[in-house]
């Protein structure tokens, strides 16, 4: 297969909008003035382990919908990802729009089983790499589709849901977001869904919560807490962020934070950029410790074209319009020097230009959360 990867400034510059797109994007097109390649170490190294992105392809069923089904399949098998976790009932969606959403992937994955692996059990990690598939993991990033009905939390993880989160950016009957002050956390409720969570075998996803529910989760549970997708206050503060005191506590119970390659973690009017993005996950091994660290990209699993930014704009207006957008959210939702199928090659080759040894890196792509999901999908 490929021995490098590269990404040229012709090649980058094609997929985006005209004039007005690149007058926006301008100052973060210089990384590209030569060949961006990654070395054959790095390339070694991802081919051979298990990558799992722990933030990707929302709503997986409509992966049926799009139109070239065969270009789909070609990044799907090349992009080099053995699993996903992916967003199901959106950030504010009912019960009705979770069972909907769910269905779509049932369909997807009966339809694509030569693509895809619903991931049930630890062991379908191995299975789908030896099948050369892509697993999928059902997420919840809201609790909205539980209400205040503490049981349907066992209701949908004998639907397949692994992951579930007690809050989105706001307040729920369960906790706090974090677009809703620092002060007030766990509720009551939020305690007994935790319970549960840990007696059926959910992972309790504390990504989105502010900082007192993020640290009364960590104390509440007694399976390993995930972080999923999020980066470092102590980088760049910013509400979505985490604080180390919370890194901390969540590495010591044998828990893993995914850091996300979202524009919170630079202060606008900046696009965040690979050496950026380096910055946060390096201080979170620093935190948490080579154990407790992944990648959860939050990103647009496909390369971002023209049509993507004018959809990333639309999607923020909206958005901003149901009060559930965070602050920065005024660039577009990716990096630029990672913008490929296969970033976390990249990742990877970062880390070892940084001295990072081999063992690590594997740790990062993949293993530290398929080990934090054994332990708590194990009853």
């Amino acid at each position: 297969m490929l021995n490098d990867i590269m990404i040229t400034r012709r090649e980058f510059t094609k997929s985006l909008s005209a004039a007005a797109v690149l007058a926006t994007l301008n100052p973060v097109l210089g990384w590209a003035s030569e060949e961006v390649k990654v070395s054959a170490a790095a390339v070694k190294i991802y081919s051979e382990c298990l990558v799992l992105d722990g933030n990707a392809l929302a709503w997986i069923g409509s992966l049926l919908g799009r139109p070239n089904q065969e270009e789909v399949t070609k990044v799907m098998r090349e992009s080099g990802v053995t699993a996903v976790k992916s967003t199901l009932g959106g950030p504010a969606g009912n019960f009705e729009d979770a069972v909907n959403d769910i269905a779509a992937a049932e369909q997807l994955i009966e339809k694509r089983a030569d693509l895809f692996l619903h991931v049930r059990t630890h062991g379908d990690f191995d299975r789908a790499r030896k099948e050369r598939k892509m697993g999928v993991i059902y997420s919840f990033e809201s609790a909205n589709m539980l209400e205040d009905k503490i049981e349907r939390i066992e209701l949908f993880r004998n639907l397949g849901v692994r992951v579930m989160q007690l809050t989105y950016n706001r307040r729920t009957p369960l906790g706090v977001g974090c677009l809703d002050g620092e002060t007030e956390g766990l509720s009551e409720l939020g305690r007994n869904a935790i319970a549960k969570m840990n007696e059926v075998g959910v992972a309790l996803d504390l990504s989105h919560s502010n900082t007192q529910t993020t640290a009364d989760g960590i104390a509440a549970s007694i399976k390993p807490p995930i972080i999923t997708h999020a980066g470092c206050r102590a980088v760049y503060m910013h509400p979505r962020n985490k604080e180390d005191r919370e890194l901390k506590a969540m590495a010591d119970k044998g828990g893993v934070v995914g850091i996300y390659m979202l524009p919170y973690i630079t202060a606008s009017p900046k696009q965040p950029m690979l050496d950026d993005y380096m910055q946060h996950l390096e201080h979170a091994l620093k935190v948490c410790g080579e154990d407790h660290v992944g990648v959860g990209t939050d990103v647009p699993f496909f390369r971002v074209g023209e049509s993507d930014l004018e959809d990333m704009k639309k999607a923020t207006e909206k958005r901003k319009a149901d009060g559930i957008a965070a602050p920065g959210e005024d660039r577009p939702t990716y990096i630029p020097d990672l913008n490929t199928p296969r970033k976390m090659e990249f990742i990877a080759d970062a880390l070892l230009k940084r001295g990072h040894k081999v063992g690590l890196v594997e740790k990062v792509l993949g293993a530290n959360f398929t080990r934090a999901f054994r332990e708590i999908w194990t009853a």
